[in-house]
């Protein structure tokens, strides 16, 4: 049975040349870039490298260049650490209520345990969130807003660089969660989004797990959210992992100024499929035709929930998700859903299918063929 990808959103697969630039930091470069000795200078030399490299895509300081574990540190230490930095100024903090829970558990951790209070931002049926709502929603002590770039869930792009713009002009720190941004979207440098503060992840581009960024615009420094020695500007404690951030400044390098998620290739594959989908009995599309991720297509089924089909879908070689990979395995509501105006009763019932670089137009085929079976066994008998 083959298999067919279609969850490019949860992560992709290690680029070949990516794997190769990263070997050697898995073998002969292996010392500790804070020692002092010889072998710790070469590894300090080829970090101070690799944060150059990285700034230079960015268009960015190398100083405002932090590596992070990943996509959800790089969130956790935006907004914690700004959040602390700046609670003598205000304790007020708007998000939007569709936020990867990497933003969405740490604005709900404030409030809980830190005494902040956070405004949720609501979206509209295609998941956007108004610049309107956030002007109204900013209060003299608003100190801190995080409104992701792309929903990770239904694709939908947000007016990023507009609410950055709305922020800037009153004085508020603006966080964007650009993990599903980069390698899909046109890039010119950082500064596009008006942020102080951006979130990007390696393995959504075709690099490792376990290695990102979160760009620090200066003079911001937000409190740091792991303690121990002064590494990284003593902005995230730990040894370095030297390997996987070689291998994020490769992928970023090789896939970020091209994106490597092609809309000429995908966006007759999507688009198919999303007409596909409208023909559907007991499918509908979500989301925005208009202003999408061009490799994501999302919809939901009336009568059932998600994992009936993804079961099905996965017995046929296909991989698809409910969602964000992240809450895999649990069988909560999707809260982009319940988020949506008049689809909250479906929020239980999401397919998510993100197209990469190797979908085909057989593949999408196939998904065809097999799809209105899937879902046919997964509702209910009358």
């Amino acid at each position: 049975m083959q298999t067919v990808y279609f969850d490019y959103n949860a992560t992709t697969p290690l680029d070949p040349q990516v794997r190769a630039a990263m070997l050697p930091f898995l073998g002969e470069v292996w010392g500790n870039p804070s020692s002092v000795h010889h072998v710790g200078r070469r590894a300090r030399a080829l970090l101070d490298e690799a944060r150059e490299r990285a700034a230079k895509v960015l268009g960015s300081k190398p100083s405002e260049v932090v590596f992070t574990g990943g996509g959800t540190e790089s969130a956790n230490l935006a907004i914690l650490g700004t959040a602390r930095l700046l609670k003598p100024k205000g304790r007020h903090i708007v998000t939007s209520a569709i936020e990867h829970h990497a933003v969405f558990r740490c604005c709900e951790y404030l409030a809980q345990r830190e005494g902040f209070e956070v405004t949720f931002l609501p979206v509209d049926s295609e998941g956007l969130v108004s610049p309107d709502s956030l002007a109204k929603a900013l209060r003299p002590d608003t100190i801190l807003v995080s409104i992701m770039a792309a929903n990770n869930e239904i694709g939908t792009i947000q007016p990023v660089a507009e609410l950055g713009a709305l922020c800037r002009h009153h004085g508020v720190v603006f966080h964007t969660d650009a993990v599903q941004w980069f390698g899909k979207e046109a890039f010119v440098d950082i500064h596009q989004f008006n942020a102080n503060l951006v979130s990007i992840c390696a393995h959504k581009i075709h690099g490792p797990k376990g290695a990102g960024a979160l760009f620090v615009r200066s003079p911001l420094q937000p409190a740091p959210i792991l303690l121990g020695g002064s590494h990284e500007n003593e902005q995230r404690a730990g040894t370095e992992n030297l390997a996987g951030i070689i291998g994020f400044v490769e992928a970023l390098e090789r896939f970020v100024p091209t994106p490597v998620f092609r809309k000429e290739r995908l966006a007759p594959l999507t688009d198919r499929l999303i007409q596909f989908v409208e023909r559907l009995p007991g499918a509908q599309f979500v989301g925005s035709r208009e202003r999408r991720l061009v490799n994501t297509v999302a919809l939901l089924v009336e009568g059932s929930d998600s994992m009936p089909v993804l079961a099905g879908l996965d017995l046929e070689g296909i991989c698809a998700s409910s969602g964000s990979a992240c809450s895999a395995g649990s069988l909560e509501p999707s809260h982009v859903i319940e988020a949506l105006r008049g689809k909250e009763r479906l929020a239980n019932s999401l397919i998510r299918f993100s197209l990469g670089r190797e979908s085909t137009l057989a593949e999408v085929e196939l998904l065809e063929r097999v799809l209105p079976e899937v879902i046919r066994r997964a509702q209910p008998h009358q």
